[in-house]
């Protein structure tokens, strides 16, 4: 595809946008009516404000979910300390309850407007942002196009092409070229990040690491995990964290090859998505094996096999009750989750062999053995019992882990000089202007 043909895709696309915009009610009401959408809220995803403009300069920081806006909460918090105002956007219900809790009315939170032209230039018309911060890999060719007409600087900050997204943009290297011209700066989580996006043509690239290495550790209720931890005791525990399909009986059998082996040993679950609670519960039980649940409050008791972590944003609880941990979506998905939060909480990280999306994460804990890398369930069961037995090599696995993120920090100092040059003149404006309102 010429670069003519891509800038005519492109424009093509804009006015497709606008064409389907009075269309998509039906679409977000679905998500809405499946607990997908915030239902007060959701004319934002039109692009139309809750809340009016603060004066003064304004950046814009967008995060699509959960893991996204953790990992930029410290970088939110650092760019409030230039006294700027900050507009958090997010896409998911469970993002915007974090961002609430972490950051509270220090920053005005919203909806992401869909990448459609009449949303996305309703939005912008309103908060009129002089800087945009995307975190990770939010391409939306809309949203770049408009700011690009706005001359609004972009920054995307830890940015990460996954396999599979870069080889789709590699068969459409204009129009990436189109889009990522528009880019004042991509800071990237890694090196191999960074040359995938210079060579879709962003300029300048630097490397950062990742801030998800700079967050403070998942936080746990004392309380809550006081009581927990007295209903188990002594028994020794495993967990399989944000699993995905397949996964949890995967781990439902993992227990049953182990249970006679470790007595009283007990298996926590928590999958990625909560909402599956009900039909993995019903699974796992008819596997005859005895399910407690933490959504419903149920006690663990001494014939409890399985915890289910059927709840969201108590992850730092799970990984405060066990020594070791599967990370899934790795042995039946492929792309992998976040294996630095149990690593930073001094856990032993197991995981399958489908991790791309934290290749370098993943890297750097297997080279310092703070992970394992398993090929199917038999491997799986063969780690967690050599870990369950061997209490020197499961600690020294722990402390390995931890010592790797504390080595891996500093992508937030590395971040906040790449977007100095743009901050900055905000400030003095700022300032200039608040001197003639004296």
């Amino acid at each position: 595809m010429s670069e003519r043909w891509a800038r005519a895709f492109l424009t093509a696309y804009r006015f497709a946008g606008a064409v389907a915009y009075p269309l998509i009610g039906p679409y977000v009401a679905w998500r809405t009516s499946m607990g997908k959408e915030d239902r007060v809220r959701r004319r934002e995803r039109y692009g139309i404000a809750g809340r009016e403009r603060p004066d003064g300069p304004v950046i814009w920081i967008h995060a699509a979910s959960v893991g996204e806006t953790l990992a930029v909460i410290p970088l939110v918090k650092s760019i409030l300390d230039y006294g700027v105002n900050v507009v958090l956007t997010t896409g998911t219900v469970t993002s915007a309850q974090v961002a609430d809790e972490r950051l509270g009315d220090r920053i005005i939170h919203q909806y992401v407007p869909l990448d459609l032209k009449p949303a996305v230039s309703r939005f912008l018309d309103h908060w009129q942002p002089d800087l945009a911060i995307i975190a990770e890999s939010e391409i939306w060719p809309m949203t770049i196009l408009e700011l690009g007409a706005r001359r609004v600087p972009q920054v995307l900050v830890n940015g990460r092409l996954s396999d599979r997204s870069f080889k789709s943009w590699k068969k459409r290297p204009n129009i990436a070229e189109a889009l990522f011209e528009n880019l004042a700066h991509v800071v990237a989580q890694s090196d191999v990040d960074g040359e995938r996006f210079l060579s879709l043509g962003a300029r300048p690239v630097t490397v950062s690491g990742n801030l998800k290495v700079d967050t403070t550790p998942p936080p746990a209720d004392e309380r809550t995990l006081y009581a927990l931890r007295r209903q188990i005791g002594t028994r020794p525990t495993w967990a399989a964290i944000s699993t995905h399909d397949g996964e949890e009986v995967v781990a439902a059998e993992v227990h049953a090859m182990l249970h006679r082996r470790h007595r009283g040993l007990l298996t926590i679950i928590v999958p990625r998505h909560p909402d599956r609670a009900e039909a993995l519960a019903a699974q796992i039980s008819g596997m005859g094996l005895k399910l407690v649940r933490r959504s419903k409050g149920d006690k663990i008791t001494a014939d409890t096999d399985i915890l289910l972590g059927d709840t969201i944003g108590e992850m730092g609880l799970y990984l405060r009750l066990t020594e070791i941990a599967f990370v899934g979506r790795s042995l039946t998905s492929e792309g992998g989750q976040n294996p630095l939060e149990p690593a930073m909480l001094e856990t032993a990280v197991l995981a399958g062999r489908n991790v791309q999306n934290f290749r370098e994460a993943y890297q750097r804990l297997l080279d310092s053995g703070g992970a394992k890398l398993v090929r199917d369930r038999d491997m799986l069961a063969g780690a967690v019992n050599f870990l369950l037995t061997n209490e020197a090599a499961r600690h020294e696995m722990m402390a390995a882990g931890a010592a790797t993120v504390d080595e891996m920090r500093g992508a937030l100092a590395h971040t906040l000089r790449s977007l100095e040059p743009y901050i900055q003149p905000l400030v003095v404006k700022s300032r200039l202007k608040g001197a003639d309102g004296r």
